[in-house]
């Protein structure tokens, strides 16, 4: 069974910042894009980032832009988070995705089109 390992959560104040790492712990996913979303209590699930299967196109949330920035290398298959100016709203577990269309040269903001995903890691920002 293909896993997607999730890192990089922790229990931080307002204004700092944290990087997430999301990699496979069997398959390459070189030519699928990838995504992070979160989820906090009470809430649904929501689209946080997402990054194209090259690299070449990123989008993000309104809530994150400007704070947030996804990145990936393909030579490990890795995407990471970089989160700065955490805010207590931020707070949530956040789960990498993959898309389950190949070479999709856009971002799928569509919780739905993701076809597996990992076990999530807890952010946690106190103010």
């Amino acid at each position: 069974q293909v896993h997607l390992v999730e890192s990089g959560g922790s229990l931080v104040q307002a204004g700092d910042s944290l990087r997430l790492s999301c990699a496979p712990s069997r398959r390459s996913f070189k030519f699928y894009g990838m995504a992070w979303f979160r989820q906090a209590p009470g809430k649904e699930r929501e689209f946080v980032s997402g990054i194209t299967w090259n690299g070449d196109r990123t989008a993000n949330s309104d809530s994150v832009k400007g704070r947030f920035t996804i990145s990936r290398d393909n030579d490990k298959s890795t995407i990471y988070l970089q989160m700065s100016n955490l805010r207590s709203e931020d707070t949530a577990i956040y789960y990498c995705a993959v898309d389950g269309q190949a070479m999709r040269n856009d971002v799928s903001t569509t919780h739905s089109l993701y076809t597996v995903w990992g076990q999530g890691t807890q952010v946690t920002v106190s103010s």
